[in-house]
């Protein structure tokens, strides 16, 4: 087998590996490049290998840095099976319409207003691109193996991540490889944990949070405070959120709050139709999460549904105390940035940021301080309240990770460490071999592996 590292190499975006086997390619996620500006640019570079000539995919998760280039490689040409587990069919059924639609909005908006240095803008890819790319998935479910492409055998298996999130074994030629795609917690308020692995003779692992620990704090008693401080000033609490994991878990956080009366009883709305149409899963995959029937009907009854843009753009005309949760998690793009344009020079206002923020996006410039940010041409300042709340994340951290591998019955050969910027890459790298003993690598963008 060859492997090929696509994307995920020193960023934790555009996660994308090809791998090769007896003249058949299987490429395992196809993630869009997020953060910084060459990064995004890859995005509109061709891939080394002809769309055509890639025969079958596998998805990890349906989050846009693993599943978003899909819709651009179908336009490409590419018309193979897409494996996934039927929430990750589902998710994406929302989430790639909702990712083109977002691109071609931002195109036009940028076409009207004149800021782009492309004349004129356009998008990605298109919401007719996204529904072929629908066309092409194919559920299984965890635990049931099969053949992608000739010579090698597929299974799933739940890594707590978000709903249907899974790791991908493949074997071949005698050999296997395991992808972790982005590994769960072991005790996240929402979703069951990780199951553990034997291992395999390869492994790609993520590493996101592989240089720090999440705090070891009371998440409800720190949003409890952030709530209460921000409403005390009037202030409007916005809340940047990925549209499927962290906008249902903050849901269900101040769902319970207010049962309990932790918080003033504010008026909370989620300004996301593609997070309010994933919500509604939650009630179709209940084996995958810990919430019983009581709480997950809280949790999506804890907001009400801004679903129009007419009914966005008023928002930003009112005043607080209110709660808006909007997408994206890191700012980069959607409805939260026309609320941070209206928001972030209020000095009431707080912005929380309860994720990952990667290098390059609006929610690692706040998160780094900084007092202005540039929306649609324009340095809008920051006078806002940056909080952050880390321990939300969806991603084990380096502890975590650690306690996941030492399941491993056996050691990999060669473990590949991805999807992390560089000092997390390189810190769990070398946790790994000094406590593990493991053969590891940080792999470069486009570089090659030979697994045999």
């Amino acid at each position: 087998m060859q492997l090929q590292f696509l994307g995920a190499t020193g960023t934790v975006t555009g996660s994308k590996y090809l791998l090769r086997h007896q003249g058949a390619s299987l490429m395992v996620d196809c993630g869009l490049f997020q953060g910084y500006k060459q990064l995004r640019l890859r995005n509109w570079q061709p891939l080394p290998v002809a769309a055509n000539d890639i025969d079958a995919m596998v998805l990890t998760h349906a989050h846009i840095d693993h599943s978003g280039y899909l819709p651009l490689l179908v336009r490409q040409g590419f018309r193979g099976k897409v494996f996934c587990t039927p929430a990750t069919r589902d998710l994406c059924g929302i989430m790639l319409p909702d990712s083109a639609h977002l691109q071609e909005e931002e195109a036009d908006f940028a076409n009207r207003h004149g800021f782009s240095k492309h004349k004129p803008a356009q998008p990605l890819y298109t919401e007719a691109d996204a529904s072929q790319a629908l066309k092409l998935l194919h559920p299984v479910d965890t635990g049931e193996s099969w053949q992608p492409v000739r010579g090698l055998k597929a299974t799933l298996t739940p890594s707590g991540h978000m709903l249907g999130s899974a790791f991908v074994h493949i074997e071949g030629g005698g050999r296997s490889i395991l992808f972790s795609g982005d590994l769960g917690r072991p005790n996240d308020l929402v979703l069951r944990p990780p199951e553990r692995m034997e291992g395999a003779d390869y492994l790609v692992v993520e590493s996101t949070y592989g240089d720090r620990l999440h705090e070891p704090v009371d998440v409800l008693a720190q949003l409890a405070q952030v709530i209460r401080r921000t409403a005390a000033r009037a202030g409007v609490l916005l809340i940047p959120a990925f549209a499927v994991g962290r906008a249902q878990t903050l849901m269900h956080c101040i769902a319970q709050l207010k049962r309990d009366g932790a918080i003033p009883d504010l008026p909370v709305y989620l300004n996301s139709p593609m997070a309010a149409d994933a919500t509604q899963l939650y009630w179709r995959y209940r084996a995958q999460h810990r919430l019983d029937e009581q709480a997950c009907s809280s949790m999506c009854h804890a907001a009400h549904i801004v679903n129009t843009p007419d009914e966005s753009r008023e928002l930003n005309t009112r005043r607080g105390p209110m709660i808006i949760i909007a997408a994206s998690g890191m700012a980069t793009g959607g409805r939260v940035v026309h609320h941070l344009a209206a928001f972030a020079p209020d000095w009431r206002t707080t912005i929380l940021l309860t994720s990952f923020q990667a290098g390059g996006t609006r929610g690692a410039a706040l998160a780094n301080g900084a007092r202005s940010l540039r929306i649609h041409g324009e340095d809008v300042p920051v006078r806002a309240e940056v909080a952050m709340l880390g321990n939300l994340s969806g991603h084990a951290d380096a502890d975590e990770m650690l306690g996941w591998l030492r399941g491993f019955t056996r050691p990999p050969l060669r473990t590949f460490i991805t999807h992390g910027e560089p000092p997390a890459a390189d810190a769990l790298r070398q946790r790994i071999e000094r406590e593990l003993r493991w053969v590891c690598e940080v792999p470069e963008y486009l570089g090659q592996a030979t697994l045999d």
